[in-house]
């Protein structure tokens, strides 16, 4: 069934939308029986609202030099990870997908989606 939940997003680049999530975790046991996600960004501008949607698939990123700079630059990880090790974080990648772009100037507009 569905779930919704917020996320630290990490990086968005040209290689991909990364996040991260405990390997105990929920999100983690979902994402490996099923990778299929969308994601929901807004500009937090209540009076210029723009929303973008995000759909795709991601993977699992077993990349110790990568969590080790999202421990890095995460300042709340770090008693998770002297403690438990980088074993526990799981880091996913959405590579490609599609994109669409909603604001209330397009409410009713046809759908244009964007590849990724």
């Amino acid at each position: 069934k569905p779930h919704v939940r917020g996320m630290l997003m990490y990086r968005a680049d040209e290689h991909g939308i990364l996040f991260h999530t405990g390997k105990i975790k929920d999100l983690h046991q979902q994402l490996t029986a099923n990778p299929n996600v969308e994601m929901s960004f807004n500009n937090g501008k209540f009076e210029d609202l723009v929303q973008v949607r995000v759909s795709g698939r991601v993977e699992l990123v077993e990349d110790l030099e990568l969590k080790k700079e999202i421990v890095q630059k995460r300042e709340f990880m770090k008693p998770w990870v002297e403690k438990a090790g980088y074993g526990p974080l799981a880091v996913y990648r959405m590579k490609g997908g599609s994109a669409i772009v909603w604001t209330m100037g397009t409410n009713f507009a046809p759908k244009v989606f964007v590849e990724l």
